[in-house]
Formats: C-alpha cells, sequence, structure tokens
C-alpha cells in the first residue's frame, strides 16, 4: 500500500489506476495481437488456458476451457453434465443473477437455500433437505472472494451421487484447506468481467477442472460441437462462446501479477479489519480453512436504515460504495413470474441484503485513501447514533 497525499475521489474500483501499472506490458500485447491478425483461438488463448489452469491447479492436475464470459462458463459447465429439462439444481439466492439464468438458461429448476448468516455463503445443512429425485447437482458460489465448505458440500454431493460446480466469478485465487478455488468441485466457473479481481478488458470466461474428459467435452459445446482439429466436423450441436486472442493475451500479462494484487487485497482487508472492529456494523467473517481472494470487501449494518445512511454519507463525501446485492434472486420479477411456487422464504438471505454496504477495495489503494474512508466510517457511525 502506497502513501500520497493528494486524491480527489475513492472508486469503488479503479481499472485505469491498475492499467497505469502495467501499461506498456498491456500495450505492446495488443499490438502484438493486431498485427498478428489472430483475433480468435490461436496462441494466446492456448497460452492462457494451459496457464490459468496451472494457476487454480495447487497440486492437483487441472485443465481449463476458456470462453465468452463467465455466464456462458455457468451454462457449460451444466450442459456438461447434460443437464436439461426436469432436472433440478440447488445453489443460493445471494448471488448475481447469472447463477440462477444458467440453470434456467438449461431449462432446468434452480432450488434455492438459505446462506449462513455468519459467513454468507452456502449453509450447506440446508442442502439434504431439498435433495429430491430430480436433483442433479450443486452449485456452490463462493462469494466475495470467500469459499464455501466445500469438505461438507462435496461430502454430501459424493453421499447423493450429484455433481458440485463452483461458481467462481469472485474467487480468482481463494483458497479452502491449502487447495485453490478451480478444483474445489467437478467444475469451476470463471468470469474476466473488468471489474472482478482477476479481469480482461471486455467479456471473458472459463471453466475448469481435474477431468480431462469433462473440460474436452466443454470446449466442444463452445465451439459448435466441432471436433478438435478439424473445422467443419460437428459431432454435437453446440453453441459459440470463444475467448478471443486480444482477450487472453491481456490475461496473459495480468495472470503474471495477480498473486501480488491478491497479497495486497488482502493487506487491505486486514486494514480495515484492524480499524472498524470497534464500529456497529458487522465485518466479513473469513472461516480458517478459507484464504479469501478479497473480490470486494463487504460491512453489514444491524438495521437497514443505518445501511441506508451510510450509503449516502459515505457517497456525499466522495466514497465510491456499492450494494451486492440488494435485491435476492428469488425476489426478482423474472423469478417470481417464471416460478408459481409459493414464494420462497429466505430470512437470513433477505436480511443480508438489507445490510449489506461494499467498501473500495483493489491492490493500487493508497494508505491516505484507506485512512480516509476509515476515517469517514467512524464520523458517519457516530453522527448515526446521535441521530438515534
Amino acid at each position: 500500500m502506497k502513501s500520497s497525499p493528494s486524491y480527489s475521489k475513492i472508486a469503488l474500483v479503479n481499472l485505469r489506476a491498475q492499467y497505469s501499472t502495467i501499461k506498456h506490458e498491456i500495450d505492446e500485447a495488443i499490438a502484438n495481437i493486431v498485427s498478428s491478425s489472430q483475433f480468435i483461438q490461436g496462441n494466446e488463448v492456448l497460452k492462457f488456458e494451459e496457464s490459468f489452469a496451472s494457476f487454480c491447479s495447487s497440486s492437483i492436475q487441472a485443465y481449463c476451457a476458456s470462453c465468452a464470459n463467465g455466464t456462458d462458463a455457468l451454462e457449460l459447465a451444466l450442459a456438461a453434465f447434460d443437464v436439461g429439462q426436469d432436472d433440478e439444481i440447488i445453489t443460493v439466492s445471494h448471488s448475481f443473477f447469472a447463477t440462477v439464468e444458467a440453470v434456467v438458461n438449461q431449462r432446468a429448476t434452480p432450488v434455492l437455500i438459505d446462506i449462513n448468516p455468519k459467513t454468507m455463503l452456502m449453509d450447506e445443512s440446508k442442502i439434504e433437505e431439498k435433495i429430491t429425485s430430480k436433483t442433479k447437482g450443486i452449485i456452490a458460489v463462493q462469494l466475495y472472494g470467500q469459499t464455501c465448505n466445500m469438505e461438507e458440500i462435496n461430502r454430501i454431493a459424493k453421499k447423493h451421487n450429484l455433481f458440485v460446480i463452483e461458481d467462481a466469478a469472485q474467487a480468482h485465487g481463494a483458497s479452502w484447506n491449502g487447495q485453490r478455488v478451480g478444483t474445489l468441485g467437478d467444475l469451476a466457473c470463471f468470469s474476466f468481467f473488468p471489474g472482478k479481481n482477476f479481469g480482461c478488458y471486455g467479456d471473458g470466461g472459463a471453466v475448469v477442472g481435474r477431468d480431462a474428459d469433462l473440460i474436452k467435452k466443454v470446449k466442444q459445446i463452445s465451439c459448435h460441437g466441432r471436433e478438435k482439429g478439424e473445422k467443419y466436423v460437428h459431432s454435437s450441436f453446440g453453441r459459440n462462446s470463444r475467448l478471443d486472442s486480444l482477450q487472453a493475451a491481456i490475461l496473459n500479462v495480468k495472470l503474471k501479477y495477480l498473486d501480488q494484487w491478491t497479497q495486497q487485497r488482502r493487506e487491505i482487508a486486514n486494514y480495515y479489519l484492524e480499524h472498524l472492529k470497534d464500529l456497529p456494523i458487522i465485518l466479513p467473517y473469513i472461516d480458517p480453512q478459507s484464504e479469501s481472494a478479497w473480490h470486494l470487501f463487504v460491512i453489514r449494518t444491524p438495521e437497514s436504515s443505518m445501511r441506508e445512511t451510510l450509503f449516502n454519507d459515505l457517497k456525499s463525501k466522495g466514497i465510491g460504495v456499492g450494494l451486492h446485492y440488494p435485491i435476492p434472486i428469488h425476489k426478482q420479477p423474472a423469478f417470481l413470474n417464471l416460478y408459481s411456487q409459493p414464494q420462497l422464504s429466505l430470512p437470513h438471505t433477505e436480511s443480508t441484503a438489507q445490510s449489506l454496504i461494499s467498501l473500495p477495495m483493489y491492490p493500487e489503494l493508497e494508505k491516505k485513501q484507506l485512512e480516509f474512508i476509515v476515517g469517514q466510517l467512524h464520523e458517519c457511525c457516530k453522527a448515526y447514533q446521535q441521530e438515534i
């Protein structure tokens, strides 16, 4: 964390600051792709798939199939398990909409369970009561850079012959018991949306797994069901979802720095945890077996009125704050219009959605900026308590 006396506004995420630190490498990588005119697939994509699989693998061999975006990654993973009509997939409502959207787009039924109020992640104790003869798999959402209790989720899945997909769109570099996200389930789905802790300069995604045959199937589906090396031979009906060479080249540059950036995020998170611990707010809880990648730093307020006050006050002081995610998926109009079942009651999900505030989190945050954020949060909390 650097020190600097000058700043005017602190963004929630500052992509320009990161670009400035690697500008020469990024510009050169883009120029090389334009010069080569190899815009689809090609060496940069193959290099990225090998490098990212290695990054995720820890001590376990992993394989990677890149694709167009994180939503496609989820749909491709489900398709690789032949998920379709009449199948049920257990997951959570506290996530970005794409988690459930991917299930619906595969014509399967999402079965939503509540979260653990302490971790804000899937409550694994709620899984078995939702398993039926139609249940085919579980999507465990590794939200905010944190990891679910994958040991218990995998135990339940194995007992009931279910697959486990990690929705790891926010957890590049996170781990459980020393094993990195990407190899904690049967398949893991990543997004490289620009705002992610590991993002490109457009849309991008990938599916990672330990089973070479499953990854081969994902690759085949993502490229029109085409046989590898046979341009006009299609052994199945697939789709078009490819990571382009420009994005792969950018990711190849950034992957070299990902561990360093993750460590900087952890230092920033530790600063927040230390300097906000005496405030009347709820700080993130990290399971001792988990090492977070800190994609987001999310605090919670004891009541929704306090959330609204703090959110508005911090924004008025030039501090970029966010809400992830204020409307649970089971409360979204699209979900309510599609399912005629009685409205779900997920009390921990609903109360969490009304209490969250995301603070600025990116590796380039400066010490003075962190001091300002913390100082203003202390003042806002004090003013709120005086008002009530």
